[in-house]
């Protein structure tokens, strides 16, 4: 899928969530449902992490592009060290490692680590770095070319800013699940977590499927494309992902989130 239908789908799942949790007696103070759906949002651009052309290689200029040529170096070494016979041969490494539910689950789990053991500037950097993605899926029509970065980064690092300062007062949020003592903010990992799963999901309907059980071997094959039937499968950017799925995303986002807080 492309990035404005990641994100959508990333934000509408989180919404989701919040209605889940609500529903399990757990209800997310409002700053939590709309911090994590906008962090999911933008998690959900990130595993393309390894594709030099994807929305997130644009997103901090030349430090972005540099990172994407690492990871999919890194991600091409370790499918060539981990691939079975019927794994196929490839030329670079986009959809293999950061589009795995092990990639997904230790970003988190690195993010919530940080969240509470770097303090409020990790928050902050965390907030922002995803307010930047967020804002380049979910509003990709308004920050097209490089005149509008500048922006980009200004609004997101306002927002985590607003959005640090919300969740850190009493009933804020900051401490939402997880309420022990220097355990604020451990629910960041959450969202980021979601967020790389859904990215996996949506592309895993398109045609090529998507390798998420990875490292667990299926067949012959480690790197196994898991997929619907080829039948229900569609390409990237076509009319089912623009005129079909991201309304969808968009309806279920708006029930979720109205269910989270209690609208209905």
């Amino acid at each position: 899928m492309m990035g404005p239908a990641h994100s959508l789908s990333g934000a509408a799942a989180w919404l989701g969530v919040g209605a889940a949790t609500a529903a399990a007696g757990h209800p997310m103070p409002w700053p939590v449902l709309l911090a994590g759906a906008l962090i999911c949002a933008g998690a959900a651009l990130a595993p393309d992490l390894d594709h030099k052309a994807a929305t997130i290689s644009r997103a901090f200029g030349p430090v972005s592009r540099g990172l994407c040529e690492i990871v999919d170096k890194l991600s091409y070494a370790v499918y060539k060290a981990t691939r079975k016979r019927g794994d196929p041969r490839r030329s670079g490494g986009h959809r293999t490692l950061t589009h795995t539910w092990l990639w997904a689950v230790l970003i988190g789990g690195g993010t919530s680590v940080l969240a509470i053991t770097g303090g409020r500037w990790a928050v902050l950097a965390i907030l922002f770095v995803h307010m930047v993605l967020a804002i380049e899926g979910l509003l990709w029509r308004a920050t097209r070319g490089s005149s509008s970065d500048v922006l980009v980064w200004l609004l997101a690092g306002t927002s985590a800013w607003i959005l640090a300062g919300i969740l850190d007062k009493p009933e804020g949020g900051a401490d939402w699940l997880f309420t022990a003592p220097g355990q604020e903010y451990l629910w960041l990992g959450l969202p980021i977590v979601l967020g790389a799963l859904v990215h996996d999901i949506g592309d895993a309907l398109t045609v090529s499927g998507c390798p998420v059980l990875w490292p667990i071997p299926v067949g012959r094959k480690r790197w196994y494309p898991i997929g619907p039937p080829k039948a229900m499968r569609f390409r990237a950017g076509s009319w089912v992902e623009l005129k079909v799925l991201m309304p969808v995303f968009m309806l279920l986002g708006g029930v979720g989130g109205a269910a989270a807080l209690n609208f209905i």
